[in-house]
């Protein structure tokens, strides 16, 4: 059974492992020319994403390219203490470069799967016999079912399911990532300290000098091309203007950075039918929500599920699909409630203050508490045993 995934991050990868440890026959496509190193941190936590990260075999792998634990300090123009995000509650347990893990993923499935990079399908046409698919540059091919792991903006999504629009809600903010971290790597486990500053609306956080920045900032939906980077450095030019503390130095070094990702924080809406037709989605595509804190361990868990109904219903797509559905359903609950952007960027100046005064409560860690237990929520199924 031939099986495309549009997508070469985390969970096209993660879905490539198991379909073909399964039999099934697996080809990649990525838009990029390459694998992208670097990125933000991603991070697992509890038992139910180790289990699936050992049962690929790659947890060892995992643990020794993780990142530091990093305290986030929040602090005045002065650097005066607000409150601190423990490093515990952003990094979860296992924290790692979101390019580091998806060229471990890459590693275990490139000698088995097929991956066609710079490239994107264009089309999609199901029949009773398969899926046949228009790609940009590569000729046209048949599969028997495709699957979109290509994030919030997914190109199968939009095909087979409908605009971008009708699933994916805008929640008010903006993030941008810039610089590579220092903190990549073997060796690199001490914890480390990075530091924040609100203006109502905004928030930039730095681990000091050439080393990775975040902004957040509050803003209405913007009509940009996440193809010309010029631009959108423009866009967080402006919208930290007249914002003092680190922020113009910071600006100065955003010039330099050759990485550098901006984009809205939104949360899909799939109404849990994350299947249609031949074509399934998994990941961010089908339960994402930008920084939520459960997208990488929803996106291996969703590929090792989806994966294990395919094998259990040998092939028959609607059966797995089906159980995948009434599965993830449940389990991908646990990001529908957050909006890390009015969190942490919110948008006056009573908002930060309150913000500050939860950080430093009882009550912050009993959410914390709350949140590692939803994340093992989940009977995960020991598919190889049946």
């Amino acid at each position: 059974m031939k099986v495309l995934i549009s997508g070469a991050s985390i969970a096209g990868p993660a879905l490539a492992y198991w379909l073909h440890r399964y039999g099934f026959e697996v080809t990649v496509v990525e838009r990029a020319p390459r694998l992208r190193p670097g990125g933000q941190a991603v991070d697992f936590k509890g038992a139910t994403h180790f289990a699936v990260l050992e049962r690929m075999g790659i947890l060892d792998e995992v643990r020794r390219r993780r990142t530091g634990t990093t305290d986030t300090v929040f602090v005045d123009e002065n650097d005066q203490e607000l409150a601190v995000a423990r490093g515990e509650f952003t990094g979860g347990d296992l924290e790692i470069l979101r390019g580091d893990l998806s060229e471990i993923l890459y590693e275990r499935t490139a000698a088995n799967c097929e991956y066609l990079f710079g490239d994107s399908i264009s089309a999609l046409h199901e029949t009773a016999d398969g899926v046949e698919v228009t790609f940009e540059l590569a000729p046209s091919r048949t599969f028997d079912l495709v699957v979109g792991a290509d994030g919030i903006h997914s190109r199968v999504r939009k095909l087979a399911f409908g605009p971008e629009q009708d699933y994916v809600k805008h929640l008010g903010h903006y993030y941008c990532v810039a610089g590579a971290s220092p903190w990549s790597g073997e060796g690199s486990r001490e914890r480390q300290v990075a530091h924040g500053h609100n203006t109502p609306g905004r928030l930039a956080v730095s681990g000091g000098s050439k080393a990775q920045q975040l902004y957040m900032f509050a803003s209405p939906e913007l009509g940009y091309s996440r193809d010309d980077i010029e631009a959108q450095r423009e866009i967080v030019r402006r919208a930290y203007a007249g914002v003092r503390w680190q922020v113009p130095r910071m600006l100065e070094e955003m010039k330099e950075f050759d990485d550098f990702y901006l984009d809205s924080i939104s949360q899909v809406r799939m109404d849990g039918r994350y299947t249609r037709g031949r074509a399934a989605l998994v990941g961010d595509s089908a339960y994402g929500n930008t920084l939520g804190g459960f997208g990488t361990g929803l996106a291996v868990v969703g590929a090792y599920v989806l994966a294990g109904e395919l094998k259990l219903a040998q092939g028959n797509y609607k059966i797995a699909y089906a159980q995948y559905d009434e599965i993830m359903k449940r389990y991908a609950k646990i990001a529908g409630n957050s909006n890390a952007g009015r969190f942490l960027a919110p948008r006056t100046a009573t908002g930060i203050k309150l913000r500050n005064w939860f950080l430093n409560s009882r009550m912050f860690a009993l959410m914390t508490k709350y949140a590692d237990k939803a994340a093992n929520d989940i009977d995960l199924r020991d598919y190889e045993a049946h």
